[in-house]
């Protein structure tokens, strides 16, 4: 049995460049589908968030047709509602690569929120880098990214890379909103940003990290994980 670490965003709210906040905060289906085959595969996962605050999901994640249907909707909170490390997250400031056998970092906007300036995510993804261990991230946790830069240089220049793309964020009319965009933000960072048709389930694998485009794409990212685990 391996043991993995979620690190989630702990931000309700995405402060957009008008400066109102935009309700938000982790994406059922990137947390949900996930957790499911790993724990059901008999694997152990433990949340860590910013100050170790209970994630807030998305309520927009919630609804039958952002879900696929209504008895997806119903599925996805059964999972989250009996999901016991989801009521329990550690302090991700206490998280210690050396404890777990992988990390993930499930979307949503609300690692656009914290997760994107937060120095222990940005200590435990440059950690995560050159340990071998398999490290996922889907949708908008890519912004976690951002946090691992010194001096404006991040471990991750070079890296092919995936994540929500300008061409998404403009189709769920956030894009002329935001303060800025995470596919522009990851290719200033150096990355090779790839990118599928929207809304597809799309990954890239390169080394040790996988990364997923959008929503659709946390249920493969989760079957690559379990073939490495």
């Amino acid at each position: 049995m391996a043991k993995l670490l979620f690190v989630m965003t702990g931000a309700s709210y995405w402060t957009l460049k008008d400066g109102t906040r935009h309700a938000t905060g982790y994406w059922a289906e990137e947390f949900a589908a996930p957790y499911r085959a790993l724990t059901e595969a008999g694997h152990q996962v433990v949340v860590a968030t910013p100050n170790g605050v209970v994630p807030t999901v998305d309520m927009m994640s919630m609804r039958p047709e952002m879900a696929g249907s209504a008895q997806i909707a119903l599925d996805l909170e059964a999972i989250i509602r009996s999901a016991e490390a989801m009521r329990r997250p550690i302090k991700l400031a206490d998280a210690r690569l050396e404890d777990y056998d992988a990390v993930y970092f499930p979307g949503g906007h609300g690692p656009m929120e914290d997760l994107c300036v937060d120095a222990d995510a940005g200590r435990l993804l440059t950690a995560a880098l050159p340990s071998g261990k398999p490290l996922a991230i889907v949708c908008h946790a890519p912004a976690a990214m951002l946090a691992t830069r010194i001096h404006g240089v991040s471990p991750f220049t070079g890296y092919r890379v995936t994540g929500f793309t300008n061409e998404e964020e403009n189709a769920v009319g956030l894009g002329p909103k935001a303060r800025w965009l995470l596919e522009d933000e990851l290719s200033d960072l150096g990355v090779d940003f790839a990118k599928g048709e929207m809304w597809k389930p799309y990954t890239v694998v390169d080394r040790n990290l996988f990364t997923g485009q959008n929503p659709a794409s946390a249920a493969v990212l989760a079957e690559r994980l379990l073939s490495v685990l």
